[in-house]
């Protein structure tokens, strides 16, 4: 069984997987530790992950990216309309109310949702890992920010359920990363707890945990988070400041060309990675529009002064961080940063200044959250043993029930079930007083905290059977509300509960009775009420995510789709092995194969050899692979029997010797006079002999036919042939020739004849009745 976690980030995603007692980072088709997280559309197929990046700049109108920030999100958003729009080179549009892209795809135009894309992207990390561990991959973890809302974690679970996987818990960036850091301490302390701060900047957002750890466990203490904060953003302010340089110096509209602002995008990126490590950098992008190639340098200071509106942003989410933890800046043990943008010297010494303290670098910084997903998958999955550790989580946002008031209580309809940072999962239980069925809805409490245009809305529970009490009373009705492992908000059941009286023993009373009065007494009861659940009722939910008929049929349209993918690979594959066999079998018929090919045969195959090429770059170029699978069986039927004779030419003569010398082994045992043989019967080394001889016979016999006739016939033998006679020759005179030598015969001498050898053993001095009578019998004292 495979154990495996995917940080799923919005640039790159990483899969680790828990194995040889050790978390390890899977590689993919090109030896990468990261996969590019995105999708292209093309004329034939999809191309997922590294081929999508191959696709980035000359088929930028098909190509998707930042997935992570679109699942679970509506077109209408404020934040998909002002800032993903600016970073996503495909067309946006609305697909069933959920953001999606408008792409050509073979040969016409289609609308997939971020959902779907999603699950394309999942489902090649699963090949991806299926490929390395070579076993099928069902169970993963996978990282998701921790501000994602409720409708966002439900899409990406049904994004995981169309790729084939089973998603044990959807894990935030922050609780993945305080695995990793403290499943491997053994420091950790039992009575007290050792309180680190997270800080992880990666390509689109910017998070902040304060995370407190003992012995087994760790605890979020309180997180805060700015969602349009990353390493794209100082990509953008470079991209923009490049701009409007060499528009000014070259006289260009960058910003106004598609592909030419891909092009500079990619190479601020690369900048920007190297003034993390330098003091200048050059940025030299070739033909980045009208054929013209653009360069320019850039200081780390000059980089620093562009990105200051940008670093002032870091120190709000770092105060809100610490104040919903109620600690000081002195109480925080360590400060540990990971995600790719820490790496970068003014964002480190920014969150240095705030905590006042050097920062910790004991995770990778690129491989922490895939590594802590890993481990949680498996310590949740049967299969493996890991050190108890356990991890407690906390929802970011308030969520509240409301419901339509009752006549009775006006005024109370709104409940906050779950605050701010409340313990993931954990349960709740709603008490409810109803004459009949009612609705319940969930709402998160403060909407404006939500990423721009995310509805509040979570989800309606209508609780149905409710019947009053008797006497018209009003039914008790217990609602049993659970946010989940994955962050989900769910209800899982309603029941209504009685009202009983039952009467018990009065322990204390007695007791005190007995104290007072000195005699043991008979002990009183007394009545008590006790809720008895009654009678289950029925739960019908709703809710922001897709519904499960949808969910079936883009399961069914995902593996359509693959299917069609993997039969244009495996027709490319016939076309470059039918290719391939041209190229080669030409080049050899007319080199090593000249001999090896009738004169009149050769002349035709290499025109046929011509056509073939021809036809490939001509009307061959776009057919099925049955075609081509047909086109090489053609040329192989003449092309294999060549082939065969030329690799025969050289293993003939080998398995020849190695029979002649065993048939002369064979023989020199048989007919030598060898002590070792001299115990085998005359008869039976004749028989080796004969069979010897008889194999020798054949060769030569195949060997004269063989050698005598040109090397372009048919074989009139082959060296599996001659191995084979030799094999049968071994199997023959090997059982003969390895009979064991017989074991002498034992003989036995009377005492009377032994000579006396004049022994100086001392007779023994017992008198003559003391010894062995002839019947074996002896007297003992």
């Amino acid at each position: 069984m495979s154990v495996v976690g995917i940080d799923f980030g919005n640039l790159q995603s990483l899969v680790a997987v828990a194995r040889n007692r050790g978390i390890d980072i899977i590689t993919n088709e090109v030896s990468n530790r990261t996969t590019p997280s995105m999708v292209s559309f093309g004329v034939k197929q999809r191309y997922l992950g590294e081929s999508a990046k191959s696709q980035e700049i000359f088929n930028f109108k098909n190509t998707v990216s930042s997935l992570k920030r679109l699942v679970g999100r509506s077109f209408q958003g404020k934040d998909i309309q002002d800032v993903e729009s600016r970073f996503i080179t495909a067309p946006l549009c609305d697909v069933n109310g959920e953001v999606g892209v408008k792409v050509q795809y073979q040969g016409s135009e289609h609308t997939f949702s971020a959902t779907q894309l999603t699950a394309m992207y999942l489902s090649k990390l699963r090949e991806t890992a299926a490929n390395e561990l070579k076993l099928p991959v069902s169970d993963v973890v996978i990282s998701v920010p921790g501000w994602y809302t409720d409708s966002q974690r439900r899409n990406l679970l049904s994004a995981a359920q169309i790729a084939g996987l089973n998603c044990l818990r959807l894990m935030t960036d922050t609780a993945a990363s305080a695995l990793a850091y403290g499943i491997t301490k053994t420091d950790l302390p039992e009575d007290s707890v050792r309180h680190v701060a997270f800080v992880d900047m990666g390509h689109s957002s910017y998070s902040v945990a304060i995370v407190g750890f003992q012995k087994g466990q760790l605890f979020i203490k309180s997180t805060s988070y700015d969602r349009n904060l990353g390493g794209r953003n100082f990509d953008q302010v470079l991209v923009e400041h490049f701009a409007k340089v060499f528009q000014e110096k070259h006289k260009i509209d960058i910003m106004g060309n598609g592909k030419a602002s891909l092009r500079l995008r990619l190479g601020c990126e690369k900048l920007k990675k190297v003034l993390s490590a330098n003091p200048q950098a050059m940025l030299n992008v070739e033909n980045i529009m009208e054929d013209m190639d653009v360069s320019s340098v850039m200081d780390r200071a000059d980089f620093e002064a562009l990105i200051e509106p940008l670093l002032e942003r870091m120190n709000k989410p770092l105060e809100d961080a610490l104040t919903g933890s109620g600690l000081d800046v002195k109480d925080i043990d360590f400060v540990e940063v990971v995600g790719g943008c820490t790496r970068i010297p003014a964002v480190k010494q920014k969150v240095a200044q705030f905590f006042q303290r050097d920062l910790s670098f004991t995770l990778n910084q690129d491989e922490a959250v895939a590594r802590g997903c890993a481990l949680q998958c498996a310590i949740l999955s049967p299969a493996f043993r890991v050190r108890e550790f356990q991890v407690r989580d906390t929802n970011t946002y308030p969520i509240k029930f409301t419901w339509e008031p009752q006549a009775e209580n006006p005024s109370e309809c709104q409940l906050v079930a779950f605050p701010r940072n409340n313990v993931v999962p954990s349960t709740k239980m709603l008490t409810f007083y109803r004459r009949g069925p009612f609705d319940v809805e969930a709402y998160y409490e403060k909407p404006e905290e939500l990423p721009a245009g995310m509805q509040p809305w979570i989800g309606r529970f209508t609780v149905k059977g409710v019947t009053p009490e008797a006497g018209d009373e009003l039914a008790t009705v217990k609602v049993r509300a659970r946010l989940n492992i994955h962050g989900v908000l769910s209800v899982d059941s309603a029941y209504t509960v009685e009202e009983v009286i039952e009467e018990v023993p009065d322990t204390e009373a007695a007791a005190a009775q007995e104290e007072s009065t000195g005699e043991k007494a008979p002990v009183p009861t007394k009545k008590i009420k006790k809720l008895v659940r009654k009678q289950d009722l029925h739960v019908v939910s709703g809710s922001a995510g897709l519904d499960d008929k949808y969910v079936s049929q883009l399961c069914q349209s995902e593996g359509e789709m693959a299917s069609a993918d993997k039969l244009v690979v495996d027709t490319e594959h016939m076309k470059n092995a039918l290719e391939e066999y041209v190229y080669e079998t030409r080049s050899r018929i007319e080199g090593a194969y000249k001999e090896f090919i009738d004169p009149q045969v050769r002349e035709s195959y290499m025109k046929q050899l011509g056509d073939t090429e021809d036809w490939l770059y001509d009307e061959g170029d776009n057919v099925t692979k049955s075609v081509y699978a047909e086109r090489l069986a053609e040329l192989r039927k003449v092309g294999e029997p060549v082939s065969e004779r030329f690799r025969e030419a050289e293993s003939i003569p080998q398995a020849a010797a190695q029979l002649k010398d065993t048939v002369r082994q064979f023989i020199t045992n048989a007919t030598a006079n060898l002590e070792r043989f001299a115990h085998i019967p005359e008869e039976e080394k004749q028989k080796v002999v004969e069979r010897a001889q008889k194999a020798q016979s054949w060769l030569d016999e195949v060997m004269a036919k063989y050698q005598g006739q040109p090397k372009h016939q048919p074989l009139p033998v082959y060296a599996r042939q001659i191995s084979g006679e030799r094999n049968d020759l071994v199997q023959f005179a090997t059982p003969i020739l390895s009979k064991p030598k017989p074991k002498p015969a034992k003989t036995e001498e009377s005492p009377a004849a032994t000579p006396d050898t004049g022994s100086s053993t001392p007779k023994s001095d017992k008198p003559a009745d003391a010894t062995p009578s002839s019947t074996g019998a002896m007297d003992v004292d």
